[in-house]
């Protein structure tokens, strides 16, 4: 039986603005602008042929912890993601100001 998790530590260039991010085995998005890369199949296991942009669509929270939710720009799949702390809060504001209007 396949792991849902694997831990995957390596640091990665955000391929939306080109911000250098230093990953820590549960990093999979860019703390400056948000964007993610369709990687996965399973968190971690970087098994995925899509290789999609991921753009920030909506944020929320929920027990105590911020929540975004990606959409892939290029097959369209959706998945959500708590927040960490040295992510950029003017743009999750921005995210949620996008998704009132």
């Amino acid at each position: 039986m396949r792991k849902k998790f694997q831990r995957t530590i390596e640091d990665f260039k955000c391929e939306n603005c080109g911000a250098h991010v230093k990953g820590d085995g549960y990093t999979n998005h860019c703390p400056k602008c948000l964007w993610s890369k369709h990687v996965d199949i399973n968190p971690g296991d970087r098994q995925n042929s899509c290789q999609g942009l991921m753009e920030p669509v909506e944020a929320y929270f929920k027990k105590s912890v911020w929540h975004l939710t990606h959409k892939c720009t290029v097959c369209g799949k959706k998945a959500t993601i708590r927040t960490n702390e040295n992510d950029d809060r003017k743009m999750i504001e921005k995210i949620i100001k996008e998704n009132v209007l």
